[in-house]
Order: C-alpha cells, then structure tokens, then sequence
C-alpha cells in the first residue's frame, strides 16, 4: 500500500487530497471518501487506510481548501461550503483516482457531512457504481442556490446504502423515513441500517459517541456492499 498527500487545482484554488492505492496487480476499485466536519483528520485518513488493505484506491479530498486558514469552527466552515463548488472537489479527487492505472469501477462513501455530500455526489454524477452514507445530516438543506440534496433524489444513478441511529436528531429516523419512502416511489436500489441506542457519530472511535457494535457492523455491511458494486 502506498499513502500520500497530492494536491490538485480545483476552480483556481490548491486542494490535497489523502490517496492510498493497494500494492499494483490486477484493476482495483476506486472509493472517494467525504470528509466529515472536522476534516480530513485522523480517521478519515484511517478510512482510506481500511479501504486500501480491502483492495480500494481511496482518495479524501480536504473539502476546506477555498476558506481562510484563520477559519477554525467547524460549524462555520460547514456554513461556508457551496454545493456546486462541493461537486466539483469530489469530482477531482475522482479523477484523480481515474488516473491510477490500475483503477476500476468507483463509489463514494462519507460520514456526518460527508454522508450528506455522499448523496449530494451520488445524485450529480452518472458514473458512480454505489454510495455508502453514515448519517448524512442536513440532507433537506441546500449549501447555496440550488435544489436540496434531498431534491436531486430522481438523479440518483447508484445503489446507495445508509447508516444512522435511532438517537440520532439529523439525521432522524423520521427524516431517513422521508427518504426512503421517496427513493422508494423513484424506484432507486437503497438499503438503509438504523441502530438502537445509538446517537450521531457512532464510527468515530475517538468521540464519546463512538459505538464498537454499531461501527463494526456498518463497516461490515459496506464492505459486503461494495464487494458486490463495485468488485463485482
């Protein structure tokens, strides 16, 4: 496995994206992985790790990149984010993955907001073959002008599958309810997990919300997923 930071040009702006391929032999799938609100830290990169010991070439593109360095709060760096703009970052960290000479089919997975931006990507771009969202808040907001993410529903192009808890206030049960009910209506493949006694966070092995039993089945279960979608 080889580990790096690149950077690419996204709209006149430097982005760095964390990339992890599998040692080189045979055509590995490639996962574009959404940063949850505290950034490409320690676990986001551990995911890309997790997925590259599975056979994924895996990117996490730092979806920060255009806000000032004295922008700390991560509420307030959500605030300024832009949907078009959130597109465009995870469309390059897909290319950037494309350029891997051994890269095949390619998914996209994220936590906390990064599940929100799993979908937002998943309804915006046709080449997607599976997407894996862990408690994407906000999903009936729109970051800027445009539709919601929740809106985009009828351009979802890929089997998705979800994960939240039934503590969970966003998403709420109600609100995951909402969505299937519709993805359901539009006829979309999606299968989606919620887990009792569980709150927002629960993959985060370093928050107090963190839940061994929960994460551990979610990561299992999107494993099985994506063997399916995208190793198939």
């Amino acid at each position: 496995m080889t580990i790096r930071w690149e950077t690419t040009q996204v709209g006149g702006s430097p982005m760095r994206v964390y990339i992890a391929t599998p040692a080189k032999g045979a055509s590995h799938p490639g996962v574009v992985l959404a940063q949850h609100a505290a950034g490409v830290d320690y676990q986001m990169q551990d995911t890309v790790h997790r997925l590259s010991r599975e056979g994924y070439i895996a990117a996490a593109p730092e979806l920060y990149h255009r806000q000032p360095a004295e922008a700390k709060d991560n509420q307030a760096r959500i605030g300024m984010l832009r949907d078009d703009e959130v597109i465009a970052d995870m469309n390059a960290a897909l290319e950037m993955i494309k350029q891997q000479p051994t890269v095949g089919r390619l998914g996209v997975m994220g936590f906390c907001m990064g599940g929100r931006v799993t979908y937002l990507l998943a309804c915006a771009n046709q080449a997607l073959k599976a997407a894996a969202l862990f408690y994407g808040g906000s999903l009936m907001k729109a970051w800027g002008d445009g539709p919601t993410t929740f809106e985009r529903s009828a351009n979802l192009a890929c089997p998705l599958i979800g994960f939240s808890g039934a503590d969970d206030a966003n998403p709420s049960p109600e609100v995951m309810n909402t969505v299937s009910a519709e993805l359901t209506r539009l006829g979309k493949w999606h299968e989606f997990h919620l887990y009792k006694d569980t709150d927002h966070a629960f993959c985060n092995f370093s928050g107090e919300r963190f839940r061994p039993r929960a994460s551990r089945a979610a990561w299992n279960e999107t494993l099985a997923f994506f063997e399916e979608t995208l190793k198939a």
